[in-house]
């Protein structure tokens, strides 16, 4: 039997996913038919999945940290079957909702669509801060090969954006950046909130106000850490089992500037002309974060 072991080129990294979920238990995920009230959170990877799923769960139950790790009640719907999840049982409280990181044309139609995007080369930076010590040996694969040798063809970021852009208008998606929702965290709550049909009353605002703020998710970071999906799917991908992660960091914004190499933001800006500009004719991430923010 090989020995677990955590990638230290592009290549073993690939190999690594290839494993993490079936083609089955997507097929699977994929399939589920939504209630017209059901709440997807649709993002790219690193772009505020976590802090929307703790945001959507409070105001559905008013505040309810009893769950072991947030994918348990707002499950991952195409990673659910290779976690055992059974994404047709009832869940703790309505409206069901669920996780993806699939696109909003990916997805099955029917239900509601909360879609977050966020600074691509922010998103990078935190995915691969995320993977290394878990999936990736720490220093083995450098920022610049992992953004071009595996972020930029396989995670389909800009695909997120051209589908949400146009569907923004539409009355089951709301459409956010994730900037947006750092610089106007309880405004962000009452659109959530109000799109959800949910009646905020003013306890249940501080009550999501307080329990979706970083503090005090880094202090439930086990509650937040997907130990749930390295349990699940750790042994197939043929990674040690000691790794570990956190979703919750800093939520600071445009770390990337400091943190990414020149060269990796000049691929990042032609990617964006070429996927997003020459499409939709937004000229930078800042357009979307501005077209986006509420006037």
């Amino acid at each position: 039997m090989t020995e677990p072991k955590r990638a230290t080129s592009i290549a073993e990294l690939e190999a690594i996913f290839k494993n993490f979920r079936t083609a089955e238990g997507e097929a699977y995920g994929l399939a589920y038919q939504p209630n017209p009230t059901d709440v997807f959170v649709v993002t790219p990877a690193k772009c505020g999945t976590t802090w929307m799923q703790q945001i959507v769960h409070g105001l559905r139950t008013r505040g309810s940290m009893d769950f072991d790790e947030i994918t348990q009640v707002v499950p991952w719907i195409e990673m659910a079957k290779d976690m055992n999840i059974d994404i047709h049982r009832p869940q703790v409280s309505d409206p069901r909702a669920f996780k993806t990181h699939k696109d909003l044309d990916s997805l099955p139609k029917g239900g509601k669509y909360i879609c977050v995007v966020r600074d691509p080369k922010d998103a990078l930076l935190s995915l691969y801060r995320f993977f290394e010590g878990w999936v990736m040996e720490k220093g083995a694969i450098t920022i610049e090969d992992f953004a071009s040798g595996y972020y930029t063809p396989g995670y389909r970021y800009w695909q997120h954006i051209n589908s949400m852009w146009k569907r923004r208008h539409d009355k089951n998606v709301l459409a956010l950046c994730y900037e947006n929702m750092i610089e106007d965290s309880p405004g962000t709550i009452e659109r959530v909130a109000d799109f959800m049909e949910i009646k905020l009353d003013n306890e249940l605002r501080d009550i999501v106000i307080r329990q979706s703020d970083f503090h005090f998710m880094k202090e439930h970071n086990r509650k937040f850490d997907d130990h749930l999906v390295r349990d699940a799917r750790n042994a197939a991908c043929g990674v040690p089992a000691d790794g570990t992660t956190s979703k919750v960091k800093n939520g600071k914004v445009g770390e990337s500037k400091n943190h990414v190499p020149d060269d990796v933001k000049a691929q990042f800006d032609s990617i964006w002309n070429e996927e997003i500009t020459t499409k939709i004719g937004l000229r930078s991430y800042t357009d979307l974060q501005r077209e986006l923010k509420v006037k």
